[in-house]
């Protein structure tokens, strides 16, 4: 229903259990942005049974909470309405982290702020020295452009492992960064390549290096009034540049049970001039710089490649839990660590 102002209430959504044929569930435009699960029923009824016409009218079962919601139109606006609501606001773009969870009821925000309208959370900019990613950017738009691609390579390698083709249509470059899932593909990129972060709420913005941003597994350091704006991405400039990116998970489109990301560059010489090395093995995306730092002036070679992987398994510190042991992913650690080296190797000496 609506409200004066502009202001839109919902009182949640509904997530029921499709019947085969009879009863369909499809993605919805809420006010035009927030894509919520909304059940579409004909005829049939879902979780205890068949309901009568006149019990289906009467009213939906809720998944969520009852929230509010407001669509932004810029950032300006959604960082005013942050700054009313305070701690009981979300922003909402592509809603694939949050609206599970809200269907769940491990997260309960009691207003939406949509931002998809904001166009200026939208940009897309490379130039000769860095890369600026707005944070509502969608990971397809990402993943097909040429132009970025050949400046961030490794954006475009880790996006291949990111769910599956339905959800990088809906999800967001910022929402995956702010969500801080510790097996995320996209926070392991933004702090291999050292990534800034530019943060803005109603005083002005703030710029926060990457690997300072993401604290314990789905928390950072981002205040409740602060929206996320736009992603900085170094361009490296050398002329001989490879990249990989590899993980392991029980089946492709799952969450990584680790991760792993490389990126070096060589001289004439084939000597390493510069590499960036990362992990996401629990509790939070590691660029081990140390390490990286060790392979300039190397040629890469495989004793020097497979002594920074065993480097990389003592550094790491995962948990364990039902999917994989603690022990099992510091192995694979470092494992993941020689592949993406050694890869990045390769491709950078193809490279005239």
């Amino acid at each position: 229903m609506v409200g004066g102002g502009g202001k839109t209430a919902f009182s949640g959504f509904c997530f029921r259990r499709a019947s085969r044929d009879r009863t369909a569930i499809s993605l919805s435009a809420v006010a035009g942005g927030a894509n919520l699960l909304k059940c579409k029923d004909e005829g049939a009824g879902a979780f205890r049974g068949p309901r009568s016409p006149q019990r289906r009218t009467k009213r939906q079962t809720m998944k969520s909470v009852p929230f509010d919601f407001r669509r932004a139109h810029s950032a300006e606006e959604a960082c005013a309405l942050l700054a009313e609501h305070g701690g009981d606001a979300k922003l909402i773009a592509g809603g694939q982290s949050l609206v599970p969870m809200m269907a769940m009821r491990l997260a309960r925000p009691a207003f939406l702020v949509d931002i998809n309208d904001a166009a200026d959370l939208r940009q897309v900019e490379v130039g000769a020295d860095s890369a600026l990613i707005g944070a509502a950017v969608r990971q397809r738009t990402i993943e097909r452009d040429a132009a970025l691609a050949a400046q961030v390579p490794l954006l475009q390698k880790a996006l291949r492992w990111v769910g599956h083709a339905q959800t990088r249509n809906r999800g967001t470059v910022g929402g995956s960064i702010v969500h801080a899932d510790p097996s995320a593909e996209l926070p392991l990129a933004a702090c291999v390549l050292d990534a800034t972060l530019l943060l803005r709420d109603a005083a002005g913005e703030a710029e926060m290096p990457a690997r300072e941003f993401i604290l314990a597994p789905m928390v950072t350091a981002i205040s409740p009034e602060q929206c996320l704006a736009a992603i900085r991405f170094p361009v490296w400039g050398e002329a001989r540049v490879g990249c990989a990116f590899d993980e392991v998970s029980l089946r492709h489109g799952d969450f990584a049970i680790v991760a792993a990301a490389a990126q070096v560059a060589l001289g004439a010489d084939g000597r390493c001039v510069r590499a960036a090395l990362g992990t996401a093995s629990a509790p939070v995306p590691q660029a081990h710089a140390d390490i990286a730092a060790k392979l300039v002036g190397t040629l890469l070679d495989d004793a020097t490649v497979a002594d920074a992987a065993a480097e990389v398994a003592r550094a790491v510190e995962p948990d364990g839990d039902l999917h994989a042991s603690a022990d099992y992913r510091r192995h694979l650690a470092g494992v993941l660590a020689r592949r993406v080296l050694a890869a990045a190797r390769d491709e950078a000496s193809s490279r005239p």
